[in-house]
């Protein structure tokens, strides 16, 4: 009997210790959701910071980049321009089609147990799955193509591309429909979608500098 209670104990102790590092880690990242959703606020982010995560207001500029390119640059403009289109499409379902069905995570708006520490500055909260950000893997997925297929040209200043999807992950949290977690989880996806088609790119098209 007493090596059995053992047994079940040895058994079930890596269990414990994982859910209960997981319940800490879930504690940690709704104690930063909500110094960085309700408590480090100004009037000016909350006008701004709705606008940076809403993927139809920046559309147009989006799609001039794309343009741009494929019509000034050529063949490899044109495929540079596919190589974009193809970062977005794997970011968006590896964390539409994969991550968020797999962890099923309630956004802090959704919630029933946390909704009520929520400031939501938009209308109403997205019916989807909270982890991962997609929002985060598309701009960390186009940043790092940008970065390294445009580095060439743009040197340094590509890396203000880094920026640019930081605050659009920031922004996400801002308003209040993901949580910190949500956002790293989704930025990693992007990166590497970012990396590996920056590296078929350059196989198949080469080296891709722009005259400036």
């Amino acid at each position: 009997m007493e090596i059995c209670l053992l047994t079940y104990i040895c058994r079930m102790l890596p269990v414990l210790l994982a859910t209960s590092f997981w319940q800490q880690l879930d504690a940690w990242d709704k104690k930063l959701f909500v110094l960085l959703n309700s408590k480090w606020t100004n009037p000016f982010f909350d006008t701004v910071l709705p606008y940076f995560r809403d993927s139809v207001f920046w559309a147009p500029l989006y799609l001039f980049v794309l343009v741009f390119i494929a019509v000034n640059y050529g063949k490899k403009g044109l495929w540079w321009s596919l190589a974009f289109i193809c970062t977005v499409a794997i970011a968006d379902m590896v964390s539409s089609r994969v991550f968020k069905p797999g962890f099923d995570r309630f956004r802090p708006c959704q919630d029933p147990f946390f909704f009520d520490q929520v400031r939501l500055l938009l209308k109403h909260c997205a019916g989807s799955a909270s982890f991962t950000s997609s929002h985060a893997a598309n701009h960390f997925g186009m940043a790092t193509l940008a970065s390294i297929s445009l580095y060439p040209t743009f040197k340094r200043y590509i890396y203000l591309s880094y920026v640019w999807a930081f605050f659009i992950c920031y922004a996400q949290i801002y308003v209040g429909v993901h949580y910190p977690l949500d956002v790293l989880g989704g930025a990693a996806v992007g990166t590497l979608a970012g990396v590996l088609t920056a590296s078929v790119f350059y196989k198949q098209v080469g080296s891709f500098t722009l005259a400036i």
